[in-house]
């Protein structure tokens, strides 16, 4: 038995996987802390993908406005889903197993801002239930980048509808001169 006492092993898969030597804690001794994540921890695998999209699409056809949309644009929900699992391996994994146009898809629908906003919270709740916290995080924010370019696409973006009415330019960016301060 080491001095001070029997020694607690403290190892988390990162370390092991990663051939680091464990550390042993004598008691009373503090954990150190975590290292930084590992390039890649972020994503999801394929599996991971697939438990998320189809949690969330049986969460989303139920949904009081997202489930009407769903249910009278899908025929054939395994080949959605499907469709959708490879679409988010696309994205995500840059596996470059989706063909398709999101664009294209999303145009025929009569959707307004509402329906984005409803179909991010719900992606993001379902993302934290079924994902580790970091996957969650960065499907999340990849939704919301991807939302806003279809909104924009869509002329449902409603900061871009509000200029254009009121005649305002199409973009709110102001140039400056390197000073601190945009003119």
């Amino acid at each position: 038995m080491p001095p001070g006492g029997p020694c607690v092993t403290w190892v988390n898969a990162r370390t092991a996987a990663h051939g680091h030597t464990v550390r042993m804690l004598t008691p009373g001794t503090r954990r150190p802390p975590l290292a930084p994540p590992v390039e890649g921890e972020h994503l999801p695998d394929e599996a991971g993908i697939a438990r998320l999209v189809h949690a969330f699409y049986a969460r989303a056809r139920g949904d009081w406005l997202l489930g009407p949309v769903f249910e009278t644009t899908v025929d054939d929900w395994p080949a959605h889903l499907g469709t959708l699992v490879r679409f988010w391996c696309s994205v995500l994994l840059r596996a470059g197993t989706y063909r398709g146009n999101p664009m294209a898809a999303h145009r025929p629908l009569a959707l307004d801002d509402q329906h984005f906003a409803r179909w991010l919270a719900l992606w993001d709740a379902t993302a934290r239930e079924v994902l580790p916290p970091l996957q969650a995080r960065h499907v999340f924010e990849t939704a919301q980048r991807i939302g806003r370019s279809l909104r924009i696409g869509l002329d449902i973006d409603p900061l871009r509808r509000e200029r254009r009415d009121t005649g305002g330019r199409g973009c709110n960016h102001h140039h400056h001169d390197g000073g601190d301060q945009p003119t």
